[in-house]
Order: structure tokens, then sequence, then C-alpha cells
């Protein structure tokens, strides 16, 4: 049965079954649901050369034209080199350590060997491939399952294990009705684990893929339904309708049709009387913050507290100081409250709360900790919100008695996407840009264009323009040859002496990023080398000139939001890309600076699972099969899902007992993880 334990597999002894435990691998049922992270494709066979032009193993038919010879290297290290030959090229084949593969090659004889070809010098070369006779098929002509592993358990053992479950399991019973898999062209379960395992061909494992993908996006819509359905039955603060007249004159722009939209639709939840949840979307400079403003002004002129919680003290600083210009004019008392604030200062900044001095408290997700305690909150803003989960999506409507929720975010995101990070959530798009911002000319090159940069970095400070540049590591890093910050800001003060130049990164304390931030917005700071903190929120509109090192290692969405830092003065100001070779990926940020259509190509080239990058999420963390669906599958979850909840809401029909019962094993892990 799949819930016996896995120890019960021949093989799997107590120490193989403690390693797989810590894998999250406790019974067969846990076995066959990890699936692999990759597969190596092994049915196809390759030249030399043709081999040579890809970046991953693969089969390569060729003749061993040399008897192998051995020798012995420092430290008793053995090394076997001969050559081989297909009908148009050579390559040296070497073994290190493997002293007795002389006698397994036969010269004139012809086999498969699996690796990858490279160059050294001006040969081609194979180091320790697998390999096998022609025809032998124990290596090749299959495709072969790839696993995420730990100490103690190795590839070949996942694959024999996960084998000796499949022959021991005759059938894994289907709990999706037949009419839903027929209606949406999927396999039966049986089927699909036993095809994501050992699938017979790049098609079949698309199809596995996409049943079991289709089973986690099912169970996570529905769980999100169920969510969105709690929030809205419940009662939120009944706001009295206000006139913004007073809050529009302190601004010194018109609002654009798509703000005004956004803002009828926040007002319209907050005059209902059920919590608001709704998420502003928009792309960067579309005037989110300004939104968030008045529906905070709306909150406090019928006598409510607000809050507005950043990700990091940076954006909260200047959260704090663009409320504060609007709002403190008209009467609201505003405070901030971040990790650098003393503890003198926070204690009184918590009491003044409590009484209910304070009308709008600024800080970082600090301000959910249970020891900030409101009188009487109404409205809670959060923005970036692709950085929190689902979880605290959940606690900031719980932290007043009742409370409406907004919660903003810049990175544009494809509309099925969003059903997956943001489908509790009612959405806003503000579509439009305010007038007059001008395009960022933006330029992807290779390192060979660095003088030219140093140029143009000095054209833009006799121009009194700042710059900004951004680096992937933060401090100089042996392993890596990735440029640092620490690195390239030394480099640069040596090539611009006359030039101040500063290096911001999220490893200092929180005092020091502010007054280097201070000195750069006030124009005291010429060049600013950081990492991606100031990828969102920064505001300075002296900055013309956005440098980013290393591009090919950022998303096509981060490096959006990096370009928005600049091009918020009434000067032209420019982009450029940099990378170890002009990476073609790039091209469309020289085309196009809409968000949306450069987040739909990012989702084409990294999939839905890697769209936020290594450390942000974006996906409920179950088996890592979702992290491979496609839109197509997505798409087909999220409806089957809608239909089922539409029908039945609480999951409470027989027929709906498969799905009711997965769900709440989803719910109970809320508490502990985010579902995204």
């Amino acid at each position: 049965m799949l819930s016996d334990s896995v120890g019960v597999l021949k093989g799997v002894g107590e120490v193989k079954r403690k390693a797989l435990s810590s894998m999250g691998i406790d019974t067969v049922g846990d076995l066959l649901f990890t699936v692999p992270r990759a597969y190596e494709d092994r049915t196809k066979l390759f030249g030399i050369a043709e081999a040579f032009s890809l970046p991953y193993p693969v089969c390569i038919k060729a003749t061993v034209g040399t008897r192998p010879k051995k020798a012995i290297l420092p430290g008793r290290r053995h090394v076997t080199k001969c050559r081989i030959f297909d009908d148009w090229d050579g390559a040296e084949l070497i073994f290190f350590n493997r002293p007795y593969v002389d006698r397994q090659l036969e010269m004139g004889k012809e086999y498969v060997f699996f690796g990858r070809v490279t160059v050294f010098g001006s040969s081609y070369q194979l180091v320790n491939p697998e390999f096998e006779a022609v025809g032998k098929g124990k290596i090749s002509g299959k495709i072969l399952p790839v696993y995420h592993l730990t100490e103690g358990i190795s590839r070949n053992f996942m694959t024999d294990i996960v084998a000796k479950a499949l022959d021991r399991e005759n059938f894994i019973e289907d709990f999706m009705p037949s009419d839903v898999l027929k209606h949406y062209g999927l396999i039966s379960l049986d089927s699909a684990v036993r095809s994501v395992h050992f699938p017979q061909s790049a098609e079949d494992a698309k199809k596995a893929s996409a049943r079991l993908s289709f089973n986690e996006l099912t169970v996570y819509s529905a769980a999100l339904s169920q969510i969105k359905s709690n929030l809205k039955a419940g009662s939120a603060p009944k706001m009295k309708v206000i006139s913004l007249n007073p809050f529009l004159e302190k601004l010194s722009f018109a609002l654009t049709g798509a703000q005004k939209r956004t803002i009828n639709e926040i007002f319209g939840d907050m005059y209902s009387g059920i919590p608001m949840n709704r998420l502003v979307q928009g792309d960067v400079g579309s005037g989110k913050t300004v939104v968030a403003a008045a529906a905070v002004y709306l909150s406090f002129l019928n006598g409510y507290q607000s809050s507005v919680i950043a990700p990091t003290e940076l954006l909260a600083i200047q959260h704090f100081g663009y409320m504060s210009k609007i709002l403190s004019p008209l009467g609201a008392k505003i405070e901030l409250l971040v990790g650098s604030t003393t503890k003198k200062e926070k204690e009184r900044i918590k009491q003044s709360l409590k009484s209910g001095e304070i009308d709008v408290l600024i800080g970082t997700h600090a301000l959910l900790q249970d020891d900030v305690e409101f009188k009487n909150a109404a409205l809670f803003v959060v923005d970036e919100q692709h950085r929190f989960g689902v979880a605290q999506r959940e606690k900031f409507g719980k932290r007043g008695t009742e409370s409406h929720t907004l919660v903003m975010s810049a990175t544009p995101i494809p509309r099925t996407l969003n059903l997956i990070i943001y489908g509790e959530l009612d959405v806003s798009l503000i579509d439009e840009l305010p007038p007059g911002r001008q395009k960022i000319e933006t330029y992807a090159v290779d390192e060979s264009y660095d003088q030219r940069l140093f140029a143009f970095i000095r054209k833009q400070a006799d121009q009194k323009g700042q710059v900004y540049i951004v680096c992937p590591l933060a401090l100089e890093n042996e392993e890596s040859d990735l440029l640092s910050a620490e690195a390239y800001s030394e480099k640069l003060k040596k090539v611009f002496p006359d030039l101040k130049v500063a290096m911001l990164h999220g490893k200092l304390k929180a005092a020091e990023k502010q007054a280097i931030m201070a000195s750069f917005k006030s124009g005291e700071t010429d060049i600013l080398v950081s990492t991606t903190v100031i990828e969102v929120g920064v505001d300075v509109p002296n900055a013309t000139l956005m440098i980013v090192r290393n591009a090919e290692r950022f998303g096509l969405s981060q490096l959006h939001q990096l370009r928005g830092r600049v091009g918020r003065g009434p000067r032209q100001s420019y982009c450029i890309l940099v990378s170890h070779s002009k990476t073609p990926r790039l091209k469309i940020m020289e085309k196009t600076d809409n968000g949306f259509e450069i987040a739909q190509e990012d989702l084409k080239i990294r999939g839905p699972g890697d769209f936020f990058g290594l450390a942000q999420h974006g996906l409920p963390r179950y088996s890592g099969i979702v992290n491979t669906a496609d839109m197509e599958t997505i798409k087909k979850a999220f409806d089957f899902s809608e239909k089922l909840i539409k029908s039945d809401p609480k999951l409470e029909k027989a027929e709906n007992l498969w799905l009711s019962q997965r769900v709440s094993a989803l719910r109970t892990k809320i508490g502990s993880a985010p579902l995204n």
C-alpha cells in the first residue's frame, strides 16, 4: 500500500530510511510522488561536434581509434586516455581514477558514450563518460530520471527503489472522476506516476507532469477560494462617503484615468462593510502609492487607524516621507517604526498607537508582531506583496477586530499566474502611466563596452545626472566569478577620483543604508554601486543612468524593476545591461518598456516555478512538479477548482470528499509555512 513505510522496500535499511525521511520520504506513497527534477534523454545519438554545441551530456556514438594508455599522476591518481572517432570528427577520451577502463575498451570497436563534449586547446575531449557497446541498451536508448538527492542517497539507489515501489504497486487508484480526466484531456493517476519516473518519450513525461500538476494546483486553488470566501464572510468598518478634493489639492499632478478607476474600486470596497482584500497591480512608475494614500485618507477621515507595511526599511522610510508630505498637512498623525528605531522610541510609538494618538503607522513586517497593538485599525496596506505569503496575508486581516487589506505589487505578472500568487484577492490594474514620462533608452552590451561605459558615466556626471550600478554580489567571493559591488565600487573610485562613489547592500546596518541613500537622494553622491536592494521603491528623480552588471544572471522582470529606478525626472534616462556575451533574451528589454509584455516573455523563458527567482516564492511548496506546469495546465486546474467551489463552497458533497481532505491538509500547513 502507498501508506506502507518506505522501509518495506528491499535495500532500504534503517540508515537509508532515515536519509529518505530527511527528504520528506517516509512512505511508499511519498517516494512515488517525489518526482524527478529533470530527465536525461538518452534516446538520441549525436556526433562529437553536435554534442559540443550542447550544454548538457548526451549520447555519442563513436569508435575507439587508439589503444587506451594508462599513467599515474601525482597523488597516485590514475589517468587513462585514447582517441575516439565518428564519421566526421575525433576527440580525446579521458578517464580519471578508473584503473581498469583500459581493459573494458577495445580498439576498433564502436561504443555509445554518455557525457559532455568540451574543448581543450584545439581538440574536443570527453572526460569520465559512461559507456557501453552499441546495441547493449543499458545506459542508452531510454529517458532516465534525475532526482534531488541527499547525503547517503545516490542516484542509482533512488532510481532502483522507485522501480521496486512501482513493481510492488500493481495499480494506483485514481481519486479524480473519470469524466473530469476526459474533459481536461488528462491521463490516469497510475499512468502519470509510472510515466513521470520512467517515461518512454518526452511526450509521456509532459503528460505525466500535466496530470500531477493539475492535482496539486486544483487543491491549491480550492484552498485559496476557501480563504477568499472566509475573508468575504466577515465584516469590516463601513466607511462614510467623503470628498477627496482636499487630498487631490495637495497633489502636484492630476490622477490618470486608471488611478481614478482603482480608487473608486477601493472606496467601493471600503464603503460596503465587507472586508476589502484587494491587490493593486501596476507597472513601474504607474502611481500605486498615491492610490494607497487615498485609501489611508478615507480611513483617517472616518476616524480609523491605518498601517503601511513594506518589505525593506528603505522602502518604509520612503513611504513615510511620501505619506507625510501629503497627509500630515491634512491633519493625520504619521509615525515610522522600523528595526533601526531606538528602543525608547519604539516604546513611545507603541503606546501612542495603542491609545489611538497615531493615525498612520508605517514600517516593515515587524508591524505584525503581537506587541504592536492598534486601538481601532481599519486598513492595512502592504507593498511589494509577492514577498509575503498567503499565511501573512491572512494575518494582515486579523490584526484589528475588523479590517480592510490593500496590497500592492510593482512586479507585472501575467494574468493567469496571478491566479496562483494572488488567488484569494480581488485585482485592480493600473495599466496607464502618467503623461510626460520619457521612454528609458535601453541597450544590451557585452563587457567589451566597458571603456565606453566609463565615458558615458562621465558624460552623465558632467551634466549633473546621477548613476546607479547594480552588481549581483555584495562582497568579493573567491568561489564566484560574478562581479561584486565591493570590488566594482573600488574600481570606480580609481577611474573617477573626482566623483563621490558609494556602495549599498543588504548586509550593511540600517543606519548606514539610510545615510548612503540620503546622500544619493540629496545629490551629494554621484555614483551608487549596489545590489538589488534598490530594486523597488527607491525614488531619485535626478538619477539618469542605470547600469546592470552580469545582467544575464537576472530575470527579465527584475531587470525591468531595476530600470524603473531611473526616468523619474524630466531628463532623458538610460539603462545599460552588461553581460559576458550579448544574451539574446535581453533584446526584449531594448524593444519594450511594457512590464506585462516583459513578464510574459520572462514566463516563457523561465517557467512559472522560477518566475520570481530563487529567493522569492511564486508557487505552492508541494512536490516541485508544479514548477514544470505550463500555463495551459494552470488554466485547466483553476477552471476546474472554480467550478467545484461554486457548486459546493464548503466541499461537503460526497463526490468532493477527495478534494476536501486534501484542501484541509494543505490549509493545516498554512499555519507554519506560506502557500507561496
